[in-house]
């Protein structure tokens, strides 16, 4: 949904052929890292952020690390936390996501 509005989407996992293994690899600057991983694994995904330089991390619904949403704070990232983009963004009236009808 986002690619077909214009959004640069890189795909990071590194057990799937068409993505990229890391962050560390992605090899572009970074607005947002979008986290779909367990929150006991969620800090090091945010440690990587970090150091990517990325302006932003969101943890996705039931993604809870206080520790991990601290360190990304202090080091300057915005942080959305226990939230889905796929909800929030149709309720900010922001386009680009499901229920935007444009």
């Amino acid at each position: 949904m986002l690619e077909s509005r214009g959004y640069n989407v890189i795909r990071v996992n590194p057990n799937w052929p068409d993505a990229v293994p890391s962050l560390a690899e992605v090899g572009e600057p970074v607005d947002v890292v979008d986290i779909f991983r367990r929150a006991d694994q969620a800090g090091a995904h945010v440690d990587e952020a970090i150091a990517l330089g990325a302006k932003a991390v969101w943890m996705q619904l039931g993604v809870i690390d206080h520790d991990a949403a601290e360190r990304a704070r202090e080091a300057g990232l915005e942080v959305v936390m226990d939230h889905c983009p796929a909800i929030e963004m149709p309720r900010l009236g922001i386009a680009g996501y499901a229920g935007d009808a444009t």
